[in-house]
């Protein structure tokens, strides 16, 4: 390791107890953490990267996104980065979760959301059936 880099490492946040065994089991990695990401149960400023791939639009409420916006933003340091990938709400996106949580986030909604959460340098590019959000903490 070269001086003035540190050590990387990937965090998985799972919401449900049963899987973050089962997956800690199944590869046996240790930084499998079970939590909620409204409530995130790390360190003001502890990670340089966040994603959330198809996550936000399974947190219950609007309220509950939001907080994961400020959580996010808590958890990383100045200059991280946050990136969101999300499904588009139409009708096949609410076929498809007909017996599961759908809070459906709308991309220009998620934009306006995370600057109100502190980030910056948004970008917000949308593809067929969903979008990809990437900003910065500030």
């Amino acid at each position: 390791m070269e001086l003035g880099r540190r050590a990387r490492s990937v965090t998985s946040l799972e919401y449900s107890h049963k899987f973050c065994v089962d997956l800690r089991l199944k590869i046996g990695a240790q930084n499998v953490v079970q939590g909620d990401a409204a409530i995130l149960p790390f360190a003001s400023g502890a990670f340089t990267a966040a994603i959330a791939v198809l996550v936000l639009h399974h947190l219950r409420s609007v309220e509950a996104q939001d907080r994961a916006f400020a959580e996010i933003y808590r958890v990383l340091e100045p200059g991280g980065v946050f990136v969101a990938l999300e499904v588009d709400d139409g009708w096949l996106t609410r076929v498809a979760h007909f017996r599961s949580t759908l809070v459906a986030l709308a991309p220009k909604s998620a934009e306006e959301r995370v600057r109100a959460a502190g980030f910056s340098k948004i970008e917000l590019t949308s593809r067929s059936g969903g979008f990809r959000l990437r900003a910065e903490r500030s």
